[in-house]
């Protein structure tokens, strides 16, 4: 609950001057002993705090996870393993989990996206990168945009992708993710008039260094208009591709 909310409560009559007291001595932080939630994120940037699973017990997810769902009716945790889903389930039966991805997530029910708000669309070089565009799908869906994809349309077999020009066309945002030699987002730029958001996977061979070759490729594309967030970071391409369309 945003301090707008806590303080038009307090006017209605809907709180108590007690409750509204202990609403904001929550802000601009929780601390919560291990952790510090920034209650101050959602004014900031538009959506409330994300949680990156990795490195967490289960035990820590849920408790940060119950305390920001209580508060902001909202959850986006990344790279959680399935068994911090199952603990934080038992609590909140709404959450649900994207496995191939490894996302726990919790959606508003009431989505705040304005009714000309743009489609997002994510574009994949293989099926091998629908993980990593997942995770992006999930992060735009959660922040309430609507978003289509177009998988396995990579440079080896171009018709595909140009086949499809006219969803190209209608995307607001589109983000593509790519491994190999990452080549897709300057040929996807060079067809449209959008921003790109590319994101280099760590899919490939050898040479490919884990996602460092397609990192390159795309930090050098000769097309204008390409942004690149880090390798595998479907939850960056996703938050920044809100931010654009918003």
């Amino acid at each position: 609950m945003n301090t707008e909310k806590i303080l038009r409560l307090f006017k209605k009559g809907d709180a108590s001057l007690a409750a509204t007291l202990r609403r904001l001595k929550d802000l601009p932080y929780k601390d919560m002993g291990f952790a510090r939630i920034d209650n101050h994120r959602c004014l900031r940037r538009g959506f409330p705090e994300v949680i990156f699973g990795k490195g967490k017990t289960a035990g820590d997810i849920a408790r940060i996870a119950g305390k920001m769902i209580s508060r902001e009716g909202v959850l986006l945790v990344t790279h959680a393993e399935k068994a911090a889903y199952l603990k934080l389930k038992r609590a909140f039966p709404g959450v649900k989990y994207e496995e191939r991805a490894k996302l726990i997530y919790l959606a508003r029910r009431e989505r705040s996206s304005a009714p000309d708000k743009g489609m997002v669309l994510i574009v994949t070089a293989g099926t091998s990168d629908i993980p990593v565009a997942l995770e992006a799908r999930v992060t735009l869906e959660v922040m309430g945009d609507k978003v289509e994809t177009l998988f396995d349309v990579g440079v080896a077999g171009l018709h595909r992708l140009l086949d499809k020009r006219r969803l190209l066309e209608k995307a607001a945002v589109i983000i593509v993710v790519a491994g190999m030699e990452g080549a897709l987002a300057s040929v996807v730029s060079g067809l449209v008039s959008k921003p790109v958001v590319a994101v280099p996977t760590s899919v490939g061979y050898g040479a490919s260094f884990k996602g460092i070759a397609p990192l390159l490729t795309m930090l050098n594309s000769c097309s204008p208009g390409v942004a690149v967030v880090n390798i595998d970071n479907g939850f960056g391409a996703g938050y920044f591709a809100s931010m654009i369309n918003r």
